[in-house]
This record gives structure tokens, sequence and C-alpha cells, in this order.
């Protein structure tokens, strides 16, 4: 009885686990980064957003968006477990939306750095990306993810001031 009882519970709540338009919604923009066409300035930027499914219960997915000065895109840095299965690195370092919805999940911005300086900045974080340690590994628990890439590009670029929140779970791995 106890088990019927369970999967009940567990069917009713899988629904709310994942937004119903979440592939429509990951390709769009939240409308938080500048538009680059506009700005000429560079901007760093920090964003974090729930995991995909339950896990965005109690976890975040962070990532890193750069656009040097005079740039027309982004460039986004992050780790994205699906890509393991796939045969790729982890690692994805690619022009794109900045500020898109993760499954569905709005972000939000962690940090913001823009202007004078920046463009050092991001070279720094675009050399710390490049030479993460674990660029062909993922584990949710005990780690690495996403996380895990965040902080350590974060330790690596100190000047970064990016302390990332303790719903950032695998940010202390390799410390």
């Amino acid at each position: 009885m106890k088990k019927i009882v369970v999967i009940g519970l567990m069917l009713l709540l899988l629904p709310a686990c994942a937004s119903k338009d979440w592939q429509t919604a990951s390709r769009e923009s939240a409308g938080i980064a500048p538009d680059p066409l506009v700005l000429k300035e560079a901007v760093l930027q920090v964003y974090a957003a729930p995991a995909w499914g339950w896990r965005g219960w109690f976890a975040i997915h962070t990532w890193i968006a750069a656009k040097r000065t005079g740039e027309k895109a982004y460039t986004v840095y992050e780790v994205i477990g699906w890509r393991q299965r796939k045969g790729l690195p982890v690692v994805r370092i690619e022009k794109d939306l900045p500020d898109r919805f993760w499954f569905g999940e709005k972000p939000r911005l962690l940090k913001e750095r823009r202007g004078a300086g920046v463009d050092a900045l991001i070279a720094a974080v675009d050399v710390a990306a490049r030479t993460y340690p674990w660029p062909d590994t993922y584990s949710a628990f005990p780690w690495p993810n996403s996380n895990t890439f965040t902080a350590w590009v974060a330790r690596q670029v100190p000047a970064l001031d990016l302390h990332l929140p303790f719903s950032a779970i695998g940010s202390g791995y390799g410390e």
C-alpha cells in the first residue's frame, strides 16, 4: 500500500519537475543581457537557473557569458552533462544567447562586469575555461558538474570576485 501511495505522489509531482514549454523557452532570451548590437563596451556575466527537473528544487546550473568590446555576439562558457553521453566534451564554448532560459527556467544574474578592464577579465576567463581539468567528465553527484566548472573558472580568475551560492552544488569540488 505504501508503494502505491509513493508512486501516486510521484506521478502527481512529476509534471511540476519541468516547464511544459522548456524546449521552446530554452532557445529564448530572458531579456537580461544588454543587446550586443547596441552596447559596444565589454560585458561579462555569470548566470544561474534552477537545475533541470526535480533537482531544481534545491540546485542550480551556472554558466558564464562574455562579449568583448565591439563584439556583436556573446560567447557562452558552460558544462553540460548530456554532451558526455553523445561523446562530446562537456565543456561548451560557443556563440549563443547569454541569458537563455535553462529548460524553461528563467536565469538570474549572479555577477556582472562592464566597461574598462573587462576585456582582460574575459581573456582570463577564456584561458581558464579552455584549461578546465575535467573537460570530458560530468557527474551531477559526486561531481564534477556545471557548478564545478564555473567555480573553477572563478578560482583561476580571482579578479572576477565571484562567490557562488550554496545551491551551486558541486562548486567546491577540486579545491
